[in-house]
């Protein structure tokens, strides 16, 4: 026999998400901040160097280029977007959930939520 799923189901499923996220996001920081102790940081001398310009594809590619070495400051920055990934992987998980329990009013409004937060992060720029 199938247990039907309930708003307490959902509640615990959506915590248990969240919380994962912030405790791997935590975890992989502290591992960028280690391999960057250990590679040695120094400041840099120039800060003319870091400008990457405005172009987000520029900030996209040094970052992944730089995760790919495993430098530290990108397994840093990768754990940052952990973390802001956690918040919307919790209002997709909880649309699934609101499909399952057919709350078509709160899934009309997660799909509005997620939406503006899709727009927001796709067409934001790099400073």
């Amino acid at each position: 026999m199938r247990k039907n799923f309930t708003d307490v189901d959902l509640n615990r499923s959506v915590g248990n998400l969240l919380r994962l996220g912030v405790i791997l996001s935590v975890i992989t920081s502290l591992i960028g901040f280690v391999k960057l102790f250990m590679e040695g940081f120094v400041m840099p001398k120039k800060y003319k160097l870091l400008d990457m310009g405005s172009s987000s594809e520029k900030v996209w590619s040094h970052f992944w280029e730089t995760l790919c070495k495993g430098e530290g400051m990108a397994i840093i920055q990768l754990g940052i977007l952990m973390l802001i990934f956690t918040p919307l992987m919790r209002i997709i998980f909880a649309l699934i959930g609101y499909l399952k329990e057919k709350d078509y009013v709160y899934v009309i409004i997660s799909s509005i939520v997620l939406a503006i937060m899709a727009v927001s992060f796709f067409t934001g720029y790099a400073h």
